[in-house]
């Protein structure tokens, strides 16, 4: 009897395939208290950027914001800011790099990340290293964003958003040099790496495995059990096009 494969052990739950939550240092998200303070304060919330921090298994430092009123906050850092520097809060604020606010409130063209979906969900749109939306145009009943993927999305004027891009947009671009240093990556996100191939495992390992010239394997039915379940699975076409 050969080994489980890959997807049936993950399927379990095991301490293994669980990413390491312990980690992290705090939920990055707006708290449900700033949403409140914004709409019940006409001027801008000044802020003080504390600290700004690198956590495990997240490519975008995080910062950490100290309010007037002696609350604080984790949220994704925005390229150009820096420790002790100010940012402002609230419906009517520069559009400066930091600065969080509402999206009907930002003029059109305005790059902007970690954007709610509904108001007061804390934030779920555009939150990785290096990327940014685009405020595309604001309508009578909403604000319609720009992706990264291009898609447009309209959205509540009251949304916040912070503007700005995400800072560490290059640090894909360094070069790994060392298979221990891309392990340690995978490890940190709970990502298996290196994977192996199942055309070059033994025939009781692996579907696709076995042959003294390994093929790999063929399309099977969506309603294959997991252990039979790689490969093309419900495919709508295979082979080579023609014509």
């Amino acid at each position: 009897m050969g080994k489980r494969l890959r997807q049936q052990r993950a399927g379990r739950g095991s301490p293994t395939f669980i990413a390491p939550t312990w980690r992290r240092i705090a939920q990055i998200r707006y708290p449900s208290w700033l949403y409140e303070l914004i709409e019940n304060s006409e001027q801008p919330i000044k802020g003080i950027i504390k600290e700004i921090i690198s956590e495990s298994g997240r490519e975008a430092p995080i910062v950490l914001t100290s309010l007037e009123n002696g609350k604080e906050f984790y949220t994704i850092a925005a390229e150009g800011i820096f420790e002790k520097g100010e940012c402002f809060i609230g419906k009517n604020v520069p559009v400066k790099a930091g600065n969080i606010t509402q999206i009907g409130s930002l003029p059109e063209g305005t790059l902007i990340f970690n954007i709610e979906r509904r108001p007061a969900d804390g934030g779920k749109l555009v939150r990785a290293a290096g990327t940014y939306a685009t405020v595309f145009s604001q309508t009578v009943d909403g604000t319609i964003v720009s992706l990264p993927s291009g898609k447009l999305i309209k959205l509540n004027k009251k949304c916040l958003a912070t503007i700005g891009v995400i800072a560490g947009g290059g640090k894909i671009e360094k070069p790994l040099l060392k298979a221990g240093k891309k392990y340690h990556i995978s490890k940190a996100k709970s990502f298996k790496w290196p994977t192996v191939r199942g055309k070059a495992m033994y025939a009781a390992s692996h579907p696709h495995g076995g042959g003294a010239h390994p093929k790999g394997g063929r399309p099977v039915k969506k309603t294959s059990p997991p252990g039979k379940k790689v490969g093309y699975y419900g495919s709508r076409r295979t082979g080579r096009r023609k014509g």
